[in-house]
């Protein structure tokens, strides 16, 4: 299960991990103009982890998901896709 909402400066995701057996942490996607942060809270630590993506390092991240293994290089133009 997921949701999204548009806030002011960011549009956000979350990610909830739904089903049997072992459940991770909801995954919260905040996508900003200029990078996209994603975080996940640690229960072991008590800490929120974040990191930090380049629009650029989303785009090949989510090119990446369903190529075999190898090494890439994204062409550069603007990337298209639908919504269905």
């Amino acid at each position: 299960m997921f949701s999204i909402e548009h806030e002011f400066d960011a549009t956000v995701v979350t990610l909830v991990d739904e089903g049997e057996g072992h459940l991770q942490e909801d995954v919260i996607v905040h996508t900003f103009e200029e990078c996209i942060t994603v975080e996940q809270y640690d229960p072991r630590t008590d800490r929120v982890h974040k990191i930090t993506l380049s629009i650029s390092q989303m785009r090949d991240l989510g090119a990446a998901i369903s190529l075999p293994e190898g090494v890439y290089r994204r062409d550069p133009g603007p990337l298209t896709g639908r919504s269905d």
